[in-house]
């Protein structure tokens, strides 16, 4: 388990950590000079089968920032309270950031015991009551302890490892998420750095990646409490030497992570709410975003109040102390966030805590937080995103699939925006396509009533295309797809498509018709078609343009193109340029320039030779030529032409 002090300045924060453990936290020569914690510092306690691993903060309210790194992944908290001075304002803000991070338990040391007496002890107890009334630490236990005299020792021990017990293990399966709170260089090893492991496990050899930045690193050791070991798992504080990248390419705020399961972002979706004792926050304020190790500047857009039903839709300006609303969040530079992640905000200056929330969604779409669609939109995805119900998993993830329509929304999403472990992803998935909200084609999720919308439109359409064009086979099916599914991918053109023809109401080739579909031809279009196939038969391979064919039938040119084209599609007739040929004259040419090729050499003929064996004039031999060419029965060399 994970415990981070907390407390004002000088309250015996360091002291105590090193009377519990034996190890003092202060590491840096500075701290050591000033006798104040500046930076992080850390410390291990075995009790059995409990291993407590401490990150002492500092409490000056110049490094709160620090604080707040050590703050990131805490299972609880040690909340010190010196008996010689009580709850002072670095007491309030470390207790408030606790609050908005919704630790859940912790314990509580009344240190310096040994310089009150009994009556002044009895009363920082009574104020420290009071300040965690009605809070995560209303029943904690509230300890005396003198780091000098180790008076209380024992007793904050059993009440650590009693706090470790009623919280149970921690999950290891998931992914790896490492935020990290310092990078050095060792001699001899190379880039080291620590944090405490949020999520998954991390094993020697084995390949992360490194984010913001983007760069696969190797795990080259690992070191959990300072002893070498080959797994490390969720909850611990580990030391890991990486591989692959320079310590000067590494900071606090960074993040190690499983390859393609989380990813960096500079937009968030949020539930906001504001300290009691802070000042209001200004829409559109600058602010200081803390989440995990990192911080990072950015602005707040305010939507709509929550916990008042009847107020208006139109979103603040201004957010009143103790107050909530949904909020979104732009950030300058990119953060590793995903749904659910608690975060806290300080103001840009003076750098005061104001407010803290949860994130709803890491990645949201374009649009506006400050209307009513967005707050019905914000409504159902904060119960998905606070909530372990898998009705209310399903609901939220299922607005997610429709806002990306036929788009359709990546199965690796699940991972990255909704913070989904992979098998978890895989079994909601399965369940929703049994439910028949989505179905999945290939990586992607696409909502079942999308696809069922667009089915009918690709029928109306084909439909439509039958009523305009009697004599077409179909409409062309890469035109389809364009008009319809143009945003969509081919395979999600393919599903609908499949479906329809599975269902029997379509019929696919290159062509999509109606299933069942007959081409009728009145007694005029019959009559045409009749005498065309006649003439052009008889024509071999001189036939009439099509222009002197409408004249000689004595019928509408608008008629004959319709016709010919039918012809076409049947394959008895075949287009070569602006001429139209009858299919077995074609067929029969082939046949014969073929069986030119009578010896160990390829003949060859020219225009001229070609004319006069087939009786044909230039305006009929160079398009034929050139068709026997693209049907591979010769290949064009100079002016002349090898018989292949």
């Amino acid at each position: 388990m994970v415990v981070g002090t907390a407390g004002h300045i000088d309250h015996g924060k360091s002291a105590l950590v090193e009377a519990l453990t034996g190890t003092d936290p202060d590491r840096l020569k500075e701290e050591k000079l000033r006798g104040i914690t500046i930076d992080l510092g850390f410390a291990h306690l075995d009790a059995g089968e409990i291993q407590l691993a401490f990150v002492d903060v500092p409490g000056h309210e110049r490094f709160v920032k620090n604080m707040l790194a050590g703050a990131s992944g805490i299972d609880g908290v040690l909340l010190v309270v010196a008996a010689d001075e009580s709850v002072m304002p670095q007491t309030r803000e470390h207790f408030d950031i606790c609050r908005l991070l919704d630790v859940k338990r912790g314990v509580v040391a009344l240190t310096k015991a040994d310089l009150v007496d009994a009556e002044t002890l009895e009363l920082v107890r009574l104020e420290t009551e009071e300040l965690l009334s009605a809070s995560f630490l209303d029943r904690a236990p509230i300890v005396a302890v003198s780091s000098k005299t180790g008076e209380g020792m024992s007793e904050v021990r059993q009440a650590l490892v009693g706090m470790a017990a009623q919280a149970g293990w921690r999950e290891s399966a998931g992914s790896v998420r490492l935020p990290i709170d310092r990078s050095f260089s060792v001699k001899g090893f190379g880039t080291v750095v620590t944090g405490t492991l949020v999520s998954g496990r991390i094993t020697v050899d084995s390949t992360l990646r490194l984010l913001p930045a983007g760069r696969d690193i190797k795990i080259r050791g690992l070191q959990v409490h300072g002893e070498s070991r080959r797994l490390a798992v969720s909850g611990q504080r580990v030391a890991v030497n990486l591989a692959g990248v320079e310590v000067s390419e590494v900071a606090r705020g960074d993040t190690v992570v499983s390859p393609g399961r989380f990813k960096a972002t500079r937009r968030l979706d949020v539930s906001l709410h504001a300290l009691p004792s802070a000042r209001r926050l200004r829409h559109g304020a600058r602010v200081r975003f803390h989440q995990g190790t990192s911080e990072v500047l950015g602005r707040v857009t305010l939507g709509p109040i929550l916990g008042n039903p009847s107020a208006t839709v139109d979103a603040p300006s201004e957010l009143q102390s103790d107050g909530r609303a949904f909020a979104r969040i732009r950030l300058e530079a990119p953060a590793i966030l995903t749904r659910g992640d608690r975060f806290i905000l300080r103001a840009y200056s003076p750098p005061l805590t104001i407010a803290g929330g949860y994130v709803i969604d890491p990645q949201p779409p374009s649009g506006g937080v400050r209307t009513a669609a967005a707050r019905a939109r914000l409504l159902q995805l904060q119960v998905g995103a606070t909530s372990d119900d898998q009705m209310a998993q399903e609901q939220a993830v299922q607005l997610l699939v429709e806002e990306r329509g036929l788009t359709g929304l990546s199965i690796f999403e699940l991972y990255t925006r909704w913070g989904l472990a992979k098998e978890t992803a895989e079994a909601l998935v399965k369940r929703m396509e049994a439910l028949g909200t989505l179905r999945r084609i290939g990586e992607l999720l696409v909502a079942t009533g999308a696809l069922a919308e667009v089915g009918e439109r690709l029928v109306s359409m084909v439909t439509a295309f039958h009523a305009q064009e009697p004599l077409g086979e179909g409409a062309p099916r890469e035109e389809l797809r364009e008009r319809l599914f143009r945003r969509a991918g081919a395979a999600v053109f393919d599903a609908v498509l499949d479906r329809l023809v599975d269902d029997n109401r379509l019929v696919a080739r290159d062509r999509v018709a109606l299933a069942g579909h007959e081409v009728v031809l009145s007694a005029e279009e019959q009559r045409v078609s009749d005498a065309a196939l006649t003439l052009l038969r008889g024509a071999g391979l001189s036939p009439p343009a099509p222009a002197a064919v409408a004249g000689r039938l004595d019928c509408d040119p608008a008629l004959l193109d319709r016709v010919l084209l039918l012809l076409v599609r049947r394959e008895e007739l075949t287009r070569v340029g602006t001429l139209v040929f009858d299919r077995r004259a074609l067929e029969r040419l082939e046949a014969e320039v073929r069986a030119l090729n009578t010896g160990t050499e390829p003949t060859r003929i020219d225009v001229a030779t070609f004319k006069d064996r087939y009786e044909i004039s230039r305006k009929f031999a160079i398009p034929l030529l050139e068709y026997l060419d693209r049907e591979r029965v010769t290949r064009r060399v100079g002016q002349q032409r090898i018989v292949l």
